[in-house]
């Protein structure tokens, strides 16, 4: 007989394919066997049909394509004998599937075997239907399983439970159809259909609320017999795994339990002596025990149940945590970090074998453990847990530490409650992880610094020391040499030494020893490089001793093929050589950051709802906002806020970088200014040197005059050509030196755009110089009159603002009249920092509503 004919048995074409040595060979065999096939077909080959279909299946499974037999499928089911229907529901499985058109044509098939008589044809409909229901089909053949649900045969009521199953899956509108039926299923004695009709009615409870009271009421009593009957029935070698008496009928009907007990207390309270039963009985050292236990802790945390229960399944996961096998652990570390939502205080006591997860050789239950030490942190607890974590990670491996860096350093910045804890924990991580952390993290280290005066000395001596044996830390690095930088001089004379602290001798040359060190061993990272540089040229001012070698450190990277590296060094070394009379001035210790901004705008970004409690909250309500390391931020008044004075609570504009601390160190800022954006104000020069790329005022936007400026103020800004090209190239400089002026308070144009100027004179008392008297006059440039012209004003809360009656509301165009108005500032801290103002101009051009605003921070100084 030809091997390639439809008469061909099933296990020579098998035999012959699987002998084929290449898939050249057998794609050839397929091709031939699908060939024969087909012309049997053409001929509509009777005799062999259920052999070509069987062949055909074959064929399907090594990946071929089979649909040119799919028809062939539908003409099997529709004959009369057995095994022609077991072919035909057997390729109707595996060739097609519910989205294909074909499958329409099958149902009155389907219809008519659902109600023979004959309990193997209907089963094989049953198992059909429920691979491949459609919902067209789950509407249409719905009553019919409904039907075969109610028969004597415990085969046919188990194959439609299972059939059931998929109807209400793909039609949820048809479950009340199968409630009464499913409940029935419940009292069966045959295992099959007892285990198919939990199953049915978990699956019910799932799409159907209604469902679900209707087995809450009818099933619950029913349901915790049968499981006390699992529980104590005696050795069935039928059901039994591992000496565990049917353990996946104890799952299923602790899932469905679970489903009933879920936000309903009677049912919780009724079904809980049964799961206290479970939870004591199964034994743990077997993995089908264990699977029973877990489904019961489940079902436990899932139920309204009482606290003692939930302490013992807590204590079952605590069990688990100590099993050798790698899954149980992890699904109980998953199972562990649902319930410290619960019950917290339960979770706490296993909080050591926790943390002995954290050390574990595999990673998943390493990350996941970590995951929940998080979850358990709290006040009481936080410093044990953060010295276990630190201490594993000086011996972690190194693909863990990054993930352990962040969780610590989450956790002391959230929890840390003293300034002097908070730096220590930071300066340990950044010593055994510093390459992992985060830049936002190390910046936030920096504003925690800049913000304890009394800490900065402790501070820059802790860092010195661990640079000595940590200086391949990055991170470390940069906080160290910018501490260096600020506050080199505590450093050389011991300057707020702690108690706890232990005597060191650190001469200038040792502080300048550090700097060159991280400008030569860091050579690829620019920006550990710059912050060096800038460093040097502050000390070059405080040692001054140290000068000449600073001078020569510089000199030498003044050609760096880095060009922010060459820039730097030329200008820093144009300072130190023709303006010596301005250094020290220059170089000046970094203003103080607030830190209750830094750490809210931080914070913004990753909990938005920071942001949504703030603006929910009335600007009247006196309460204060917490952050971490202790600081805490007063609501603005309202008026700043009205006219977005307060920096704690406007965004980053788009021109500057998204951590202003950056911004300040200058290293890399080379971002330009958006279009239409005016600059909140110039820059003197000289200080442009310690901030790259800073952005350049906008000749169309309005004229707001900086405060920055070192020399005496005018009303337009200095000439700046000179000035450049005085530092890099040597030309004469036309800049006065500070001082040279005597200190008057001249008239300023505060404000000035192409339609508004703003004149600002200034008068004081002698016996009053904290209290400043602002003549404010108002000159319209455009062609078109003001009407309704209204003047405001907002400052900083060291300063009270009192305004008085404007002289008009009127302003006439192009300058022909002025309007008058009077300001009397306090300034309570006269001396120490400079006034600065917020403006905003209200008017109506022919009826039409207009507005200008703009920053002044050109006042004269002294005021």
């Amino acid at each position: 007989m030809n091997p390639f004919s439809s008469g061909t048995r099933l296990r020579d074409m098998i035999r012959a394919i699987r002998a084929c040595k290449t898939a050249a060979e057998e794609r050839a065999v397929v091709r031939k066997e699908c060939a024969a096939i087909r012309s049997a077909i053409s001929e509509n080959d009777q005799d062999y049909r259920h052999r070509n279909i069987a062949k055909l299946m074959f064929i399907h499974m090594l990946g071929y394509p089979t649909h040119f037999g799919q028809m062939e499928c539908l003409k099997l089911i529709a004959a009369s004998g057995f095994p022609e229907k077991r072919i035909g529901y057997l390729g109707l499985m595996l060739l097609l599937d519910e989205r294909q058109e074909v499958l329409m044509l099958v149902t009155n098939s389907l219809k008519q075997d659902l109600n023979l008589s004959n309990q193997y044809i209907v089963g094989l409909a049953l198992c059909a239907l429920g691979n491949i229901c459609s919902a067209e089909m789950a509407r249409d053949l719905a009553p019919e399983v409904e039907r075969s649900l109610l028969t004597r045969d415990p085969n046919i009521k188990k194959k439609a439970a299972l059939c059931s199953i998929r109807i209400i899956r793909k039609v949820p509108d048809l479950a009340e159809n199968f409630l009464s039926p499913a409940a029935s299923l419940l009292k069966e004695k045959h295992h099959g259909v007892l285990i198919a009709g939990v199953q049915l009615c978990t699956d019910l409870c799932k799409v159907s609320a209604d469902a679900s009271n209707y087995l809450r009421k009818n099933c619950t009593e029913g349901l915790v017999r049968l499981l006390r009957d699992v529980s104590n029935s005696p050795y069935a070698p039928e059901y039994d795994i591992a000496g565990i008496t049917d353990p996946f009928l104890h799952i299923r009907l602790l899932r469905l339990m679970r489903m009933l007990g879920q936000g309903d207390s009677d049912t919780s309270e009724y079904i809980n002596d049964i799961l206290a039963q479970v939870a004591s009985k199964t034994e743990s050292n077997k993995n089908a025990g264990n699977a029973i236990l877990y489904e019961c802790v489940e079902t436990i945390m899932g139920i309204e149940a009482t606290s003692g229960l939930r302490v013992l399944a807590i204590n079952i996961l605590g069990r688990f945590l100590s099993n050798r096998d790698n899954n149980i652990r992890y699904v109980a570390l998953n199972m562990l970090m649902k319930a410290v939502a619960v019950d917290s205080q339960a979770v706490q006591r296993h909080r050591t074998t926790i943390l002995e997860c954290v050390k574990d050789s595999d990673a998943s239950i390493r990350k996941r453990a970590l995951e929940l030490v998080f979850l358990l942190v709290n006040d009481t607890n936080v410093k044990p847990l953060t010295k276990e974590l630190i201490d594993y990670l000086e011996v972690s491996d190194q693909d863990f530490k990054g993930d352990l860096t962040a969780k610590i350093c989450l956790i002391v910045e959230k929890f840390s409650q003293e300034k002097k804890w908070y730096i220590d924990q930071m300066f340990k991580v950044l010593s055994l992880g510093g390459n992992f952390v985060k830049d936002d993290v190390w910046h936030a280290l920096i504003v925690a610094i800049s913000n304890a005066p009394d800490l900065q000395g402790y501070s820059v001596r802790s860092l010195y020391k661990a640079f000595q044996t940590s200086s391949e830390q990055v991170c470390l690095v940069r906080v160290t040499v910018w501490c260096i930088g600020e506050y080199g001089e505590m450093l050389v004379n011991n300057v707020g030494v702690l108690e706890v602290e232990e005597p060191m001798t650190v001469t200038e040359s040792d502080a300048v020893d550090v700097l060159e060190a991280c400008l030569t061993r860091y050579s690829s990272d620019i920006a550990t490089r710059s912050m060096s540089l800038i460093a040097l040229l502050k000390l070059s001012s405080r040692f001054p001793p140290t000068s000449e070698r600073i001078k020569d450190i510089i000199t030498v990277h003044k050609g760096s093929v880095a060009l922010e590296l060459q820039q730097r060094a030329i200008e820093f070394n144009s300072i130190i050589q023709r303006h010596q009379n301005i250094k020290s001035s220059l170089v000046e210790r970094m203003p103080v950051l607030d830190e209750s901004a830094y750490i809210g705008k931080r914070t913004s970004s990753s909990q938005a709802n920071i942001v949504a409690d703030k603006s929910s909250q009335p600007s009247s309500t006196a309460t204060t906002l917490k952050f971490p390391n202790g600081v805490a931020k007063p609501p603005a008044a309202p008026l700043v806020d009205l006219l977005d004075l307060s920096a704690d609570d406007t965004p980053v504009p788009s021109s500057t970088s998204n951590d202003f601390l950056h911004d300040l160190l200058g290293i890399g800022l080379t971002n330009s200014p958006s279009s239409g954006t005016a600059p909140s104000g110039g820059t003197d020069i000289l200080m442009d040197l310690l901030s790259i790329g800073t952005p350049v005022q906008n000749d169309t936007a309005p004229k707001v005059v900086s405060s920055n400026q070192g020399f005496a103020p005018t009303t337009k800004p200095a000439p700046t050509t000179s000035q450049v090209m005085d530092l890099l190239d040597g030309l004469p400089s036309n800049g006065s030196l500070p001082g040279s002026q005597t200190p008057v308070y001249p008239s300023i144009t505060a404000f000035e755009s192409s339609t508004l100027r703003i004149m600002f004179s200034f008068t004081k008392q002698p016996e009053k110089p904290h209290v400043t008297e602002i003549h404010v006059t108002f000159v319209n440039l455009s062609s078109d009159a003001y009407t309704d012209f209204v003047f405001q004003a907002a400052v900083p809360k060291f300063v009270q603002l009192h305004l008085d009656p404007a002289s008009s509301n009127q302003l006439a165009a192009s300058g022909n009249g002025t309007i008058t108005q009077t300001l009397t500032v306090t300034n309570s801290q006269h001396g120490q920092k400079a006034l600065a103002m917020r403006v905003r101009m209200v008017y109506k051009v022919n009826n039409q509503d207009k507005s200008e605003q703009g920053q002044i921070n050109n006042f004269p100084p002294g005021l």
